[in-house]
């Protein structure tokens, strides 16, 4: 990549802006830390507020920033961006000397505008790797954007050490010299945007943008808007409570990791420095290696698991208060963040459809700094009272237990409660995206780890994703038992959809298709009496592969909703529970069939066999005529099935009447059905172009 002379020139202005970015809030959280005076609670709010402020322009202008990129000059933007924040950040020391404002209230807003200039820097930059790189390449350009991005920030710990030490030698050659570690990193910090500056210049390459007007939503109607798509999609839902979890946990690290360091560890800023780019020395072989590691274990199960994982060593972080122990811990904490970052990232890329993508990444970006700001902003105040609390009790804020001392315990307290609310909502999280139900996971760990293919994502369909994307369309499924009365409700159910305006696919199986109705003939014959219950699950597995290829899957990529009389559940039911063949050899089978297409609802009409099969004049097929005992095993193979996954589930007497079932079925599907005007029409009519001269 580097070898392509505009990105590589691109690659090192955000290198150096990275790096500046990085070393700006180190030097600032240090001197945050000297301005706040003595005082646990004073110390922690300051250096929580440098987090706050820098979090604060994303939280408001974030989507500004975006339009901007679009609508005016990039190139300009960044050699702006870089020019102001130099600017900015040599007046901290100029105004440490001359003493001409209140240096706290001065650093803050410096940050505040620093914050500002570096929003609207970064989508910017975004924008224009597009334009510098063949398409082919555009991925390996994001992955070295983003390693640069998150990779300088162990650098920046780093140097913010090394300059410790350089003002101790500098102080000792001559009193002309002398400075401290925050100015020396300030004055870097400023060398390195000039530097990026001035490298933007020579990228003449970047294309000028036509000036327009700008227009985005605001972040409230951004958050509000996600909030409802989330209630659709269990996958976004699994992915926003990990991130709560992630988060808080983050946050509590942020607030309170230099006070900890430095008051309990007494690593002093050098230590803080050391602990800060551990966490990014971590991130790194988490978000590169660790699903290689994993390769072939479920994204949906990791996700969950490397947020639950990670409250480990952030428990222990707080338990044992040594600065070499911490660093380490820290250093698996940031793996398991790095693995989540990269996971939850790629299952919202690939598995959210191109409409909405755009608005779930703005979503959770807004989310993600409403959580921090709220966490850093309460965690400080929060073990300041614990402290105090202890205090007033023992008449001290230090707690020993054995060769172990704590100097503020209130850091420690909450600490660990941020570990329990990681791993608490990491295994909901886990829980809630499950695409391995039945498979045991420290199994299906070990073998992704040795390369088992029991561990495996089985074989695809066709090409298909065992983990597809979501596709525009509703998948709705019946199920049940004989004479509960499935086909009628689906019949009734399609009528009321497509009076609503919708595309509606009615189907059923077995036999939607020409080569289903060939099967369908052999497996419901009742000539076929002696068919092997292998032969038959492997049949209406064939019948369901073709009918997923040639009827559902075009369907749901057009944007229809299927509603279909019997699907997957029928098998696992009646082969699983009714034959008693193995029900992840069932279900494993049925998935490769499928393409892992799972309906977005199960409506299941329970009635008593007996109930069912009286309906019927007379047995009309082979399954129909099995005894009563097999027909109880299939019901209680369907009831099982929904109470282990109840979301995806309507469970109904299928004896009420049928009007009052077609009621309850259009009241739980009319909450997730898509807008039937198309979101990209909606968005043509929503505004109102500019009347021009």
């Amino acid at each position: 990549m580097l070898s392509i002379r505009p990105f590589r020139r691109l690659w090192i202005a955000l290198s150096l802006s990275s790096l500046g970015d990085w070393l700006s809030l180190l030097a600032l959280t240090a001197l945050a830390y000297q301005l706040a005076g003595h005082g646990q609670a004073a110390q922690s709010a300051a250096v929580g507020g440098v987090w706050l402020i820098s979090l604060l322009p994303a939280l408001v202008l974030g989507p500004l920033a975006g339009a901007v990129a679009d609508r005016f000059d990039r190139r300009m933007n960044m050699i702006v961006g870089d020019v102001v924040r130099a600017v900015l950040y040599l007046s901290i020391p100029l105004n440490l000397n001359l003493h001409l404002v209140n240096e706290l209230t001065w650093m803050y807003l410096v940050q505040f505008l620093a914050s500002c200039a570096s929003l609207f820097w970064t989508p910017a930059k975004d924008a224009t790797v597009p334009n510098l790189v063949p398409a082919d390449r555009l991925e390996q350009a994001n992955q070295l954007s983003l390693f640069t991005t998150y990779g300088t920030a162990p650098v920046a710990g780093l140097l913010f050490g090394l300059l410790e030490l350089i003002s101790r030698v500098l102080g000792a050659t001559s009193h002309y010299f002398r400075t401290d570690q925050v100015n020396l990193a300030l004055y870097f910090n400023a060398a390195t945007f000039v530097v990026s500056a001035l490298t933007v210049v020579s990228l003449r390459e970047i294309p000028r943008q036509h000036r327009g007007e700008i227009s985005a939503p605001s972040a409230a109607k951004t958050i509000i808007e996600g909030w409802r798509y989330i209630g659709k999609s269990r996958v976004v839902r699994g992915i926003v409570i990990g991130m709560v979890g992630a988060f808080a946990a983050a946050g509590v690290v942020i607030g309170l990791g230099q006070v900890y360091v430095t008051d309990t560890l007494h690593g002093g800023h050098a230590g803080w420095g050391i602990v800060f780019a551990a966490i990014f020395v971590g991130l790194a072989p988490g978000m590169f290696l660790g699903l290689r590691i994993l390769r072939g274990f479920s994204r949906r199960r990791l996700f969950g698991m490397s947020i639950a994982f990670a409250a480990i060593p952030l428990a222990l972080a707080a338990l044992v208060p040594d600065l070499a122990v911490v660093t380490i811990l820290v250093v698996l904490l940031g793996s398991c963040a790095g693995v989540a970052y990269v996971t939850g990232y790629t299952i919202v890329g690939a598995e959210v459809d191109d409409q909405t993508r755009g608005r779930t990444f703005a979503f959770l970006q807004s989310a993600i700094r409403v959580i921090l700001f709220s966490v850093i902003a309460v965690a400080p105040f929060a073990a300041a009272a614990f402290t105090a609390a202890l205090r007033g009790m023992s008449g001290t804020s230090t707690v020993r237990i054995g060769n172990l001392s704590y100097g503020a315990i209130g850091d420690n307290i909450v600490l660990l409660l941020a570990a329990a609310v990681a791993v608490v909502l990491g295994i909901v999280s886990y829980r809630q995206m499950d695409d391995r139900k039945g498979v045991p996971l420290i199994a299906d760990l070990t073998s992704a780890v040795r390369g088992e293919p029991f561990g495996a994502v089985p074989a695809p369909l066709d090409g298909q994703e065992t983990e597809p994307r979501p596709r525009p369309g509703v998948l709705l499924a019946f199920e049940g038992g004989e004479g509960a009365g499935k086909s009628t409700q689906a019949r009734l159910l399609a009528i009321w959809l497509r009076e609503q305006g919708y595309d509606v696919v009615s189907t059923h199986e077995p036999g939607a298709t020409k080569v289903g109705m060939r099967l369908r003939a052999l497996l419901l014959d009742t000539a076929h009496a002696g068919l092997s219950s292998r032969a038959e699950t492997l049949m209406y597995a064939a019948d369901r592969a073709e009918h997923v290829a040639a009827v559902i899957l075009p369907a749901l990529e057009r944007g229809a909703i299927v509603v279909t009389d019997r699907y997957v559940d029928s098998s696992l039911a009646y082969q699983g529970a009714g034959r008693r063949l193995p029900p992840k050899d069932v279900a494993d089978l049925n998935k490769w069939a499928t393409g892992g297409i799972v309906p977005d609802l199960t409506i299941l009409l329970d009635l008593p066999p007996a109930a069912g099969l009286g309906r019927r004049a007379r047995s009309a097929d082979r399954l129909e005529a099995e005894p009563a005992e097999f027909h109880q095993r299939v019901r209680a193979g369907f009831l099982a099935l929904a109470d282990a996954d109840p979301q995806r589930y309507l469970v109904l007497d299928a004896t009420r009447p049928v009007t009052e079932l077609s009621r309850k079925i259009q009241d739980r599907v009319r909450d997730m059905l898509p807008d039937p005007v198309p979101y990209a029409a909606e968005e043509n009519t929503g505004s109102i172009p500019v009347v021009r001269d």
